[in-house]
């Protein structure tokens, strides 16, 4: 393929112009638009040389074929490792050349890994690189869902992923980790770091009883990170549990309604009332009324968001509707956010919740405004078109807001047939 000659003779492409600026709103940007669609394995090698995993993962979603680059075009595996940053270790690791990797190479990169992640980055990098001055921590974005440490010292930087890259490197080699050795990982850190996301998704998709029994014994521990680790553990088998007979589904609500009693962490308070929002029961629904009026924002707001998940049936229940009613006036803009998308996307038609939801056109936040624009497409309500019309065009935000405006749109499609 030829990186460098690809460079040099479209040097003013503006996808490669992006990579190498690391501008990543930029690129998604261009790769929305279509712009130069030949320059997408360019740019794909020159985001992982550049240390970039972020952006190759976004190229890759958008089309470039990391089969097309040699492997001198590319990052070294080893170094990647080292870099502890696992989007970056993922986007090496694409199916279409994850075969260039012998079990060999794959083994002593786990090793690498391991011995990165028990030393602890910070150790490792103060004796890689025999600096004496303060090592400067901060925090960054890895991809799109998690962020993790990066650990500046000596003018050399690290990622502190390297307990999440073990994780993966040893799921594909079949190497199959304790429940308590990846506990461990994800205790290490909080629950936004990738570590913690990587150990729960791979234990919840298990989905065996011997990993349900160990995360649903950790509800009664007396370390509330424990307690919310099982409980992230419980809700996602429950979520991926994509079986005929829904075997975890049962136990999981008679766990999540009992421990919604008896929890005192608002974290896992809070965890614990998403796991019931997302059960088509009406004990679940039960449960969260319980917490409509509860004085924390984040978890009247797990509550707005988690009713309505039973959306064959026709109508809120009436405590559920005037628990609506009522959250979406709250005085947190999340809260009303989430109560006007779940009336809003619910299938109920009563009059009183159309109305609540055209009074938060005129709300002093943008995101309120534009999730009562979709509630009022999706109801069949003409107000949407002249409110949708009035915020203009989507603007980076919170929700997508292109999405939840495009509702107007279908709904004038759909009603005028423009």
């Amino acid at each position: 393929m030829g990186t460098a000659a690809s460079e040099t003779t479209d040097g003013g492409s503006a996808l490669i112009s992006a990579v190498r600026a690391g501008d990543t709103a930029l690129v998604k940007s261009l790769l929305q638009e279509d712009s130069d669609p030949d320059m997408r394995e360019a740019a794909f090698c020159l985001a992982v040389r550049t240390y970039a995993g972020d952006i190759a993962q976004l190229l890759l979603q958008h089309g470039a074929d990391a089969g097309q680059s040699s492997p001198d075009e590319l990052l070294p595996l080893r170094e990647a490792v080292a870099s502890g940053s696992p989007v970056l270790v993922e986007a090496l690791l694409d199916a279409r050349i994850r075969d260039r990797y012998p079990e060999s190479e794959l083994l002593e990169t786990r090793d690498l890994a391991r011995h990165w992640h028990e030393a602890g980055a910070g150790a490792e990098l103060r004796r890689r690189t025999g600096a004496k001055e303060t090592l400067v921590r901060t925090r960054v974005q890895d991809d799109e869902y998690y962020s993790i440490g990066e650990l500046t010292l000596g003018g050399t930087s690290v990622r502190d992923g390297h307990a999440a890259i073990l994780t993966d490197l040893e799921e594909l080699l079949g190497i199959r980790a304790s429940f308590e050795e990846l506990m461990a990982r994800a205790l290490d850190h909080d629950q936004d770091h990738t570590a913690w996301g990587r150990a729960t998704i791979l234990l919840a998709h298990r989905r065996d009883q011997e990993t349900w029994a160990a995360a649903a014994a950790l509800r009664t521990h007396p370390d509330p990170s424990h307690r919310l680790f099982g409980a992230e553990v419980l809700r996602l088998t429950h979520l991926f549990d994509d079986s005929d007979a829904e075997a975890f589904a049962g136990p999981a609500l008679d766990i999540f309604i009992d421990w919604s009693t008896k929890e005192t962490d608002l974290t896992v308070l809070t965890e614990v009332l998403n796991a019931l929002g997302e059960h088509t029961d009406s004990r679940a629904d039960a449960a969260l009324l319980a917490y409509a009026g509860y004085p924390h924002g984040g978890v009247r707001c797990a509550v707005a968001a988690g009713f309505g998940t039973e959306s064959e049936l026709p109508a809120f229940s009436d405590d559920v509707r005037e628990a609506l009613l009522v959250l979406m006036t709250d005085v947190d803009t999340a809260v009303r956010r989430g109560a006007c998308l779940t009336v809003g996307q619910g299938r109920d038609r009563a009059p009183v919740l159309v109305e609540a939801m055209a009074a938060l056109l005129d709300d002093a936040d943008r995101q309120v405004q534009v999730a009562a624009v979709q509630g009022l497409a999706l109801h069949d309500d003409e107000r949407c078109v002249a409110a949708a019309r009035r915020l203009g065009p989507p603007q980076p935000g919170f929700l997508a807001e292109e999405h939840y405006l495009d509702a107007a749109w279908r709904y004038e499609w759909r009603r005028y047939g423009r």
